[in-house]
């Protein structure tokens, strides 16, 4: 059973990250995002699995790595927070207009996380580019409709964020998780 495994999804700079750092300080477990962290690795390894260099070797890191990050929690205790999930590697697939590996669909398939996924609307009055966030905000915008479709395509129900504070989202988050 997964029930415990909570997805935070949405486009970049809807604050994602931000609550999740809140609901880890009140004592949840979480899982970070992939896509930084692999951002980061790259670029100090000078590779080039990057999301505007090899958007396909990018994916592929992202899948392994939340893969990993389900494995080390499926069997865990209490609530899990995940910033972002497996079906975000195919969100970001078919925004790229890339195709979708048989392998990725089936990896969403078999790892299946609680049915209500949390999504982050785009909240322009937050949003900001840095080092590893390089997409504007019609990009995120973007993404944000992909993360939609994808997830809804797999069978999840989307609880859309409330654009409130992050303490009054982290409070939002634990009322539904319980």
């Amino acid at each position: 059973m997964t029930d415990h495994l909570h997805i935070i999804t949405g486009g970049p700079g809807s604050g994602k990250t931000s609550l999740v750092d809140a609901l880890a300080s009140q004592g949840l477990h979480r899982m970070p995002e992939a896509g930084r962290a692999i951002i980061q690795d790259q670029v100090a390894i000078g590779g080039t699995a990057l999301p505007w260099a090899d958007k396909e070797a990018f994916a592929t890191l992202m899948l392994a790595w939340e893969m990993r990050s389900f494995r080390e929690t499926v069997s865990a205790r209490g609530p899990i927070v995940f910033d972002r999930g497996i079906p975000d590697v195919i969100g970001f697939l078919r925004l790229c207009g890339l195709p979708v590996p048989a392998s990725t669909l089936k990896a969403a398939e078999l790892f299946r996380y609680a049915s209500r996924v949390f999504i982050a609307p785009p909240w322009p009055e937050i949003f900001t580019q840095d080092a590893e966030r390089k997409q504007t905000l019609a990009e995120a915008e973007d993404t944000y409709l992909a993360m939609v479709d994808t997830y809804s395509s797999l069978g999840y129900e989307l609880v859309e964020l409330p654009l409130i504070t992050v303490p009054e989202r982290a409070r939002f988050v634990r009322d539904q998780i319980g």
